[in-house]
């Protein structure tokens, strides 16, 4: 038996992924990125400031970190309450020893339970970006296109109203998109998103709705994935960066500008016992001749503009 020659066929088969947002691109082969100033590595520190609604809930699945034992989980809901109350401000004081303008991905539960939080992360020059309503308001394909538009301006709204300043940039929980997500976030007037992981440089994206840039956060040097997922120490996690750094400024000497990005966790990387490791990481960073500490806004701007 023969197979009928359409079961072959395959309209969006292409070089890449099979989709029509983007052309397959090599970094390697691109023409060179300049950042400002003759820097050479964009150092883009993006915070998660979570709110966990104690219940959580299952669909379309339950968001990486959320409670896990029998409810009330006490125990890991006021862990990450430790982020809001405590951790993020160590974070925050730590980015002003050193200079950092970092990017803030927040809930916006988040604004509206702890507004004057919101107030100090912005007073102090960091960006905001919207990442959901709660860390129940997760995307995958089987949330409807409705309730996916709803979830996303509602995030929006929200962060517009505590901080006078429509949000830039997106991220999704998990970095999980449904087929429509780009699509919505350029409708809904966001110019970036951070949820593609595969690159190291910004890329267009193009939707029905209009132009959206990916900036991309991998989550392999992420606070949660290498300390909590991984269970290896601070030491190790800030090792594999000053590593990463090492790479990408031998990288960039011979293709132009690279893009260097941490996630952190006030909860994870916020305790007494980890804090002082990041201090010494961002010292260590802030000391290279090519570092450049910035915003994943900032990163839009200089990209675009180079």
């Amino acid at each position: 038996m023969t197979l009928d020659p359409s079961y072959l066929e395959y309209p969006k088969r292409r070089r890449g992924m099979d989709h029509d947002l983007y052309p397959w691109s090599n970094m390697f082969e691109r023409p060179p990125i300049a950042w400002p100033n003759g820097k050479t590595v964009a150092v883009a520190f993006l915070v998660n400031l979570e709110w966990f609604p104690i219940t959580p809930e299952d669909k379309p699945f339950r968001a990486p970190g959320h409670m896990q034992t029998a409810y009330p989980d006490y125990r890991h809901y006021t862990a990450r309450e430790y982020g809001t109350r405590v951790g993020i401000y160590r974070l925050l004081d730590a980015f002003e020893k050193a200079g950092v303008k970092a990017t803030v991905a927040a809930n916006a539960a988040i604004a509206e339970r702890y507004p004057n939080l919101i107030h100090d992360v912005v007073s102090a020059g960091h960006e905001i970006i919207a990442h959901s309503t709660d860390m129940n308001g997760t995307i995958a394909s089987g949330l409807s296109e409705a309730d996916e538009s709803a979830l996303i301006q509602r995030s929006v709204e929200v962060l517009e109203r505590v901080t006078g300043k429509r949000p830039r940039g997106w991220q999704s929980i998990a970095r999980s998109q449904s087929f429509n997500t780009p699509r919505l976030l350029a409708e809904a007037g966001f110019e970036y998103h951070c949820d593609w992981v595969n690159d190291e440089l910004p890329y267009r994206m193009s939707t029905a709705s209009g132009e959206i840039i990916n900036v991309p956060i991998n989550h392999e040097l992420s606070d949660r994935q290498v300390i909590t997922v991984q269970q290896q120490s601070v030491d190790s996690f800030a090792g594999q960066i000053r590593d990463a750094y090492t790479l990408l400024a031998g990288e960039a000497a011979r293709f132009g500008g690279r893009m260097l990005p941490i996630q952190l966790t006030p909860y994870v990387t916020g305790l007494p016992f980890r804090i002082g490791a990041l201090e010494s990481l961002i010292g260590d960073l802030a000391a290279q001749q090519g570092s450049w500490f910035a915003s994943t806004g900032d990163i839009v701007d200089a990209w675009t503009a180079s």
